[in-house]
């Protein structure tokens, strides 16, 4: 079980609430080249979250909230509470109209070094809509610590390291109970059957290769 206030399920859902009700209250989705765009959506949502999202908890709960991060970090929020744990946050956006999206979390390296501290988290904040009548709306904002994403929803993509994926937004399941051990333990177990893999492919294409080769020395 984590221990920080921040995800007791009570001030969990005073939270996640407080952020839905900010996100449906903005004008900014009344526009239609954003009702459109995806990206767009995404965009608007991080910027308002950025300017806004500290106002979400409870008074004191949270410091030193920062929004200023470049496109390729970890984070696009980050915070510390009043115990000094410090969440790296990345925000992601669902369009449930849509059939299948496999949205990037984040490096296996890059959240391996960061969960070498305890007193670091890795948290995904998805905001999940629809549109109706050319009008967004959201229906769920959920804070998740990534060590609650159960592994039968996620994927390891073959970028760098690897990338931690959801397999389907569609389908994101949460264990609250899950501990950060058990699910490092279980990225080894998935890393271990990957590599291997990439390897496997690595191999195939220097074979590729060297029959290219031959047949361009042969001209």
């Amino acid at each position: 079980m984590i221990s920080t206030e921040v995800f007791e399920p009570k001030t969990l859902n005073l939270i996640q609430n407080n952020l839905l009700s900010l996100l449906n209250s903005c004008s900014d989705f009344d526009n239609a080249h954003i009702v459109k765009s995806p990206r767009a959506v995404g965009d608007t949502v991080q910027e308002i979250l950025g300017d806004n999202m500290s106002g979400c908890f409870p008074v004191g709960l949270i410091k030193n909230f920062n929004d200023s991060f470049a496109r390729r970090s970890m984070a696009d929020v980050a915070f510390m509470d009043n115990e000094d744990n410090y969440f790296v946050v990345d925000i992601k956006t669902h369009n449930r109209n849509t059939d299948f999206n496999m949205p990037n979390l984040t490096s296996v390296e890059r959240l391996s070094r960061l969960y070498e501290d305890d007193k670091n988290y890795f948290v995904i904040l998805l905001a999940e809509y629809k549109v109706e009548d050319n009008k967004i709306i959201f229906d769920t904002v959920k804070l998740i610590p990534i060590e609650h994403l159960m592994w039968n929803c996620l994927t390891i993509g073959a970028l760098g390291w690897g990338q931690i994926q959801i397999a389907n937004a569609r389908i994101v399941d949460i264990d609250r109970t899950q501990t950060r051990k058990e699910w490092m333990l279980k990225l080894c177990d998935v890393m271990d059957i990957f590599y291997p893999k990439e390897i496997k492919k690595i191999e195939n294409r220097l074979t590729y290769f060297e029959k290219v080769r031959r047949f361009w020395e042969s001209k």
